[in-house]
């Protein structure tokens, strides 16, 4: 399994580099010809919940042979019976390729890549409870960096997906049993949905642990109140939301702000210029600052990438700006960052043991 975890860090550091690279040589537009598909959007049939009975639907469920949530450094073990928490997790992006609007199901690459993003990610709540992870057909790299419509539909198509696999947990999950909502990047972008369409006001909102609105941003005027939960204001508060987006100072948040201002709220309003909700992961709490000492462990490899371990009291945070998370002096993992120093690709694992422990205090909390 630590052979397993230094497999995602090194996909993250090919992505975060390639990115890096590409940006700072050829600038937003150059990204944009290499990575907007030239396609037209070809809608698809939906899915519903019957279409995840099969495992195959699947990339961690229990019981599921070779579930990477169940990946742990040394020192830390997954629950070991069942119950606890139902654990609904949304993957990143990991569909890179060009050649169509949305990632196939059966798209080899991207499912081997989502597997390892749940090794270094959804791996922090496999002691809280049991995880799903749902294979989707996520919206790719390119619709993110592009105004096309194309790009809005590849993303309702991928929705489409989670929502169809949300209904497959929820059978699946019973009827009493607390639930986590967690994601990160394009799958935070989908759990905001999915708390405003499926959650907000309706019964299921009071069996809600937390939401775990990771890499995404969040207005905190124009998207929390449709969320259906407030923003956590304490660390033993449950039915609440987490988000943050890491940034090493001097941080330059332009790419992420510059779209994010463009954009409308959940509201219909602009969200230009309102603050993003910052959840500081060290202290469970909002807009609050902690030092390296708060830090339970950062999930690092070694300097030979020959084993993966917990390092604890290395990385700090505080929130600052318009709602980011900043952790001062870029962290000694080389450079591996996307452009403006941000760590976005980092978001759990910087963080992975404090995430580990808010998830079990908000779930033993009443």
């Amino acid at each position: 399994m630590v052979r397993k975890f230094l497999y995602v860090v090194v996909a993250l550091i090919v992505l975060a580099t390639a990115a890096a690279f590409a940006y700072r040589l050829w600038g937003v537009g150059m990204m944009r010809m290499a990575m907007v598909p030239g396609e037209s959007f070809r809608d698809q049939n939906r899915l519903t919940a019957k279409d995840y009975a099969p495992d195959s639907m699947w990339l961690a469920r229990p019981a599921l042979a070779g579930n990477p949530a169940l990946w742990t450094p040394p020192g830390y073990s997954p629950r070991k019976a069942p119950g606890g928490a139902a654990v609904f997790f949304i993957h990143p992006t990991s569909y890179l390729n060009r050649a169509h609007w949305n990632a196939p199901l059966t798209d080899p690459e991207a499912n081997n890549r989502a597997a390892l993003f749940l090794r270094g990610q959804a791996s922090a709540f496999n002691e809280a409870g049991e995880i799903w992870a749902p294979r989707y057909r996520q919206a790719t790299f390119g619709a993110f960096l592009t105004d096309q419509r194309a790009a809005e539909q590849a993303l309702a198509l991928a929705y489409g997906d989670i929502l169809a696999a949300f209904d497959a947990f929820l059978a699946e999950a019973g009827p009493t049993r607390p639930i986590i909502l967690a994601g990160h990047s394009q799958g935070g972008l989908h759990l905001t949905h999915l708390l405003k369409d499926r959650v907000a006001g309706t019964p299921l909102a009071k069996r809600i642990v937390a939401a775990y609105v990771v890499g995404w941003p969040v207005s905190v005027s124009n998207d929390l109140p449709a969320l259906g939960l407030p923003a956590c204001e304490r660390a033993d508060q449950r039915g609440c939301v987490l988000s943050w987006q890491t940034f090493a100072e001097p941080a330059d948040p332009s790419l992420i702000l510059d779209n994010y201002d463009r954009s409308t709220g959940f509201d219909g309003k602009p969200r230009r210029g309102t603050q993003m909700l910052c959840t500081n992961p060290l202290t469970g709490t909002p807009n609050a600052a902690a030092p390296p000492s708060a830090n339970l462990g950062t999930l690092f490899p070694n300097a030979a990438m020959s084993e993966a371990r917990i390092e604890p009291g290395r990385i700090g945070a505080h929130c600052g700006g318009r709602g980011l998370l900043l952790i001062g002096s870029p962290p000694d993992v080389g450079p591996y960052t996307l452009p403006g120093n941000n760590y976005h690709v980092y978001d759990y694992s910087l963080f992975w043991a404090n995430v580990r422990a808010d998830a079990a205090r908000r779930l033993a909390a009443r």
